[in-house]
């Protein structure tokens, strides 16, 4: 039999998706009633009329149905939007069953089957009764669905006869027919189910429909549900018997469960949507990015609502991205998808108010059977807040706190980038150095020097050019970064203009500067940025030691580069030093003794590091320790030095003198480091040194950069027994507050104090303000670089604890100061004092 159905839309797609998904049936298709009649009557015998109440004139075509004739019987389905209004009000033209957009093929196709099998049913029924019975035979043996036919108008009433169930009724309710007989069907429906069942039941009967469907459950034997479509009709009987009625269900239970899950994630979508801090969109792939989708998000993102977007409607998406980003976004689409990877890129919009926004997009293309891309999707969020925190971050890792100009980091990273980019520009770095504004800090206090590097930084500024950049790189020094110059004279006016900038407020403190300059040359290798910053380090340090009446601008050359030579040789040598490994080369240790004034005795000894080298023979420690520091060699030849210091301290035990103490140089990169207290607690026991016979010295500017840290190092070192001193005190950020806080058991004053004991007018001398303060802070002092009778006689009159220098010793071999020892007389210091 050939299935005839009549698909009547104004929506091309439905109907095409209606045509495409009933292939197996003859479809014919009219977009209003108009048309849809002209189809009824040139093509006999349609059997299905599936129309979409979207057409304004639906009511009256079922009108028209219900008083022809010839379609009074026609069957009618409605298409709806879930419109309750629309869908009752067809219903009650006529109408069997109703189909909710959007449109699903399986769910259609099985709807239709349904029918099929309905009109098959009415057919056969109206045929002989011997034709009758084979038909129903046969539609009950194969039929896919469950069927039940009543000859008792009670449809499925609790006083019905059943006449037939077939198999497939009996698996979908889980009960055998004798059970469903038994118990009846409003036994094993859902309770919810039966209210709507009876009142459609009892319009059947009425007369006031001509058949109804509904999705109920059925309660199968083990308490599950089962979900069904049902489809009530009557059958006229043709032998006089009562009105007959067929129940058709098709188990739609799995159906359910998708609908349920797909709500679900709808809602989850809908709660994702809402929450999310920008929008998802679908677009086409256009100069536009015509948005076909986009969430409610859209309008807290851009100021737009997302109508306003949809079909560029008022505004397209493109619009908003900012001018600079757009080609760059286009030419990254089109980057991706031939390879179908994924999309993500960071760029800028501009709100409807003006305000523009860092924004990160995610997605990717949708494709089609063919492999050309039929959409865009992803989301758009916003990442202002993120954007902000990293622009901070970046700044403050760019800059200099106190000044706001680009530090050293920076000035590495733009070197790096230009020294590759910029092979064919002239280069050069201006240093300039500013240490010598540390001796202030002895009179003035740390925060003096600090605003007098703010003033620099200021003046520095005014110097700023198109191809010039200034840089704080390190605490008392400035660089300036100058390329594309012709010229070395115009480096030599432009220094000139700092001298005068920078004179015109240092004379006032009385203090010098220096200036170096190295021009970059890009024929040899640059590669070693610190070796560059090394040698302006070097130019502009030999410019303060040239200083005298006029200042001199330094540039590097072949003399300062002999030094750098020297200072990489003297790298080579400490690091086989350090690795352990057989050279003529030596570092070791020498002492000098540390005279307790008071008794006379000898305290201790200051360990003193030496370096000898085959090359350049004795290396002053003046030189080589800094470069150690710089090398970060330091820490295995720290570990080297101590582990001497140490066995001289057992050797002085085992010969007896088991008060005399020995005090060790350590570095901030020594001390700082995270295992430098647990590695050297864990040397004294293993090596059974009393802690009490140790000494750490180290210098007064290590404060300045983590005073809290320092201390908590220094508390633990003094809770194990070890005595901690400042060494050359009052050379660098000097301030009563700050020596309140440094919680140490002695203050070494710096020979430089020492020395100024000479000048004839005592009186202006600070060094009994020195001795007088560590007293009350608790704290002894030490004198460094006694050379002379009138210092030590100041330094006894102005009760200053403990002394060392040539007076007493130079520094000595670990034999000569055992002999020190031997030989030494405890009443020295008073005959000096006699003298």
């Amino acid at each position: 039999m050939v299935f005839k159905i009549l698909v009547v839309s104004d929506s091309v797609s439905d109907k095409n998706l209606i045509k495409n998904t009933l292939s197996d049936y003859c479809v014919f298709t009219a977009s209003n009633s108009s048309e849809a009649w002209s189809n009824l009557k040139k093509h006999q015998g349609i059997n299905l009329v599936i129309y979409d109440v979207n057409c304004m004139d639906y009511s009256l075509f079922l009108d028209s149905l219900m008083f022809d004739e010839n379609f009074k019987n026609l069957k009618v389905i409605i298409v709806t939007d879930n419109d309750f209004e629309s869908k009752s009000k067809a219903l009650t033209m006529g109408a069997i069953d109703y189909i909710r957009k959007p449109l699903h093929a399986g769910a259609l196709q099985a709807r239709i089957k349904l029918y099929y099998a309905l009109l098959e049913a009415e057919n056969q029924l109206s045929n002989q009764t011997d034709e009758l019975v084979v038909t129903f035979e046969r539609i009950f043996d194969e039929a896919p669905i469950g069927i039940s036919v009543n000859y008792s108008c009670d449809v499925e009433g609790t006083e019905r006869k059943i006449m037939k169930i077939n198999k497939r009724f009996q698996e979908i309710v889980g009960y055998s027919k004798e059970d469903i007989i038994s118990l009846g069907w409003e036994k094993i429906t859902h309770p919810d189910d039966i209210a709507e069942d009876l009142h459609k039941l009892a319009q059947l009967r009425a007369g006031e429909i001509n058949m109804y469907t509904m999705d109920k459950r059925y309660i199968r034997p083990d308490g599950s549900l089962v979900w069904v479509h049902m489809i009530i009709a009557p059958l006229k009987s043709e032998c006089g018997q009562p009105m007959s009625y067929i129940c058709l269900v098709q188990d739609i239970t799995e159906k359910k469960e998708m609908e349920k899950l797909l709500s679900e994630s709808e809602r989850s979508k809908s709660v994702f949507l809402s929450h999310l801090p920008g929008l998802a969109y679908r677009c086409n792939n256009d100069s536009d990015w015509t948005m076909q989708y986009v969430s409610q998000g859209c309008y807290n993102l851009t100021g737009y609502k997302p109508e306003s977007l949809l079909y560029n409607s008022e505004i397209s998406f493109n619009e908003i991205i900012a001018p600079e980003y757009r080609d760059l976004l286009t030419q990254e689409w089109e980057r991706i998808l031939p390879k179908r990877a994924p999309f993500k890129y960071e760029y800028e919009i501009i709100t409807a108010t003006g305000e523009r926004k860092w924004v990160l997009e995610m997605g990717q293309g949708v494709y089609n059977e063919q492999g050309e891309v039929i959409a865009l999707e992803g989301l758009v969020l916003d990442i202002s807040e993120r954007k902000a925190v990293e622009d901070t971050l970046k700044y403050n890792t760019e800059h200099e706190p106190l000044t706001d100009l680009y530090n050293r980091k920076y000035l590495v990273d733009v070197l790096e980038k230009d020294l590759k980019q910029k092979k064919d520009t002239k280069k050069a770095l201006i240093g300039i150095n500013l240490s010598m504004i540390q001796l202030l800090a002895v009179n003035y206090g740390y925060h003096y020097v600090q605003s007098l590097m703010k003033r620099a930084a200021e003046k520095l500024k005014k110097h700023y050019q198109d191809k010039c950049i200034l840089f704080h790189s390190r605490e008392n020094r400035f660089v300036f970064y100058l390329w594309d110059y012709q010229e070395k004279c115009e480096l030599v006016n432009f220094c000139n203009e700092i001298v005068k900038t920078l004179e015109s407020f240092l004379i006032t403190e009385r203090i010098g500067f220096g200036m170096g300059v190295l021009e970059i040359d890009d024929s040899k290798d640059n590669t070693d940025i610190d070796m560059l910053l090394r040698k302006l380090l070097i130019a502009s340090e030999r410019s303060i030691n040239l200083i005298g009446k006029d200042y001199e601008i330094i540039f590097y050359d072949e003399n300062l580069e002999a030094v750098v030579n020297r200072e990489r040789d003297i790298v080579d040598i400490l690091k086989s030093i350090a690795a352990g490994e057989e050279t003529n080369d030596k570092l070791f240790l020498h002492y000098q003794p540390i005279i307790d004034l008071e008794t006379g005795a000898v305290f201790g000894f200051e360990a003193l590091a030496r370096l000898y080298t085959e090359k350049y023979g004795m290396v002053s420690p003046m030189e080589f320790i800094p470069i150690a520091e710089m090398s970060k060699l330091i820490l295995p030849l720290g570990d080297k030095i101590i582990i001497q210091a140490f066995a001289f301290l057992n050797k002085l035990n085992q010969l007896g003198y088991k008060d005399v103490s020995v005090s060790i140089n350590i570095s901030v990169i020594q001390l700082l480091k995270p295992d430098f207290t647990s590695k050297l607690m864990k040397l004294i026991k293993s090596m059974k040194i009393n802690p009490k016979n140790i000494g750490i010295e180290i210098t007064e500017t290590l404060f300045a950069e983590d005073s809290e840290s320092i201390n908590r190092i220094v508390e633990v070192l003094r809770s194990n027994g070890v005595y901690i001193a400042i060494d050359d005190f009052g050379t660098g950020y000097s301030s009563l507050a700050r020596e309140q806080r440094i919680h140490v058991d002695c203050m070494k004053i710096d020979k430089y104090f020492v020395d100024k004991l000479l000048d004839p007018d005592l009186r202006k001398q600070i060094t009994f303000d020195i001795i007088s303060m560590s007293h009350k802070l608790g704290h002894c002092t030490i004198a460094e670089g006694v050379e002379h009778h009138t210092q030590l006689q100041y330094l006894k009159e102005h009760k200053c604890d403990k002394i060392q220098g040539y007076l007493i010793s130079k520094p000595l071999s670990e034999e000569d100061a055992i002999s020190f020892l031997e030989k030494y007389d405890s009443n020295l210091i008073f005959k000096l004092l006699n003298q």
